[in-house]
């Protein structure tokens, strides 16, 4: 398995069938709410060095990815934090050390780039907090949403 830090535009390819089975899988509000990734932007993003994509390979095939954006902090001026955009582990990967190397090399790049602190989000029906909470991760608050669609 090889797990690297790599640029949007040498990566979108490959993702975008990951990210069209991982919508299908995860997604509640899929009748009112279409996936439709502004790549304009993630490009932007990435240019300013704001978006990491990691990604998990085995051999050349993307098995899974992490999406992290790296900012400062507009509550705490003195502190850059990373928040999740998108993880995604393919089914078959998931009972192996995948995800966990993909996270903690995340980690490590996070940390290298004076990151203070990572949130990373999963969705309710697809928990994976045991994992998580093994890599020293605490439970930080918890989201709702409403759709006012459809």
């Amino acid at each position: 398995m090889i797990i690297r830090h790599e640029c949007l535009a040498n990566v979108k390819e490959d993702i975008k069938p990951l990210l069209d089975k991982h919508w299908q899988e995860t997604e509640p509000n899929q009748q009112t709410i279409a996936l439709n990734p502004d790549w304009e932007q993630y490009s932007l993003l990435d240019q300013a060095g704001i978006l990491r994509v990691f990604t998990a390979r085995d051999d050349k095939e993307l098995v899974g990815y992490c999406v992290v954006m790296i900012s400062k902090s507009i509550h705490h001026k003195d502190h850059t934090f990373a928040s999740t955009d998108v993880i995604y582990i393919k089914p078959e990967y998931r009972q192996s050390k995948t995800g966990s190397d993909l996270i903690k090399y995340a980690e490590e790049h996070c940390i290298e780039q004076g990151v203070s602190l990572m949130t990373l989000n999963m969705k309710t029906e697809f928990p994976f907090d045991n994992l998580m909470l093994r890599m020293g991760f605490n439970l930080l608050e918890r989201v709702y949403h409403k759709c006012f669609l459809g």
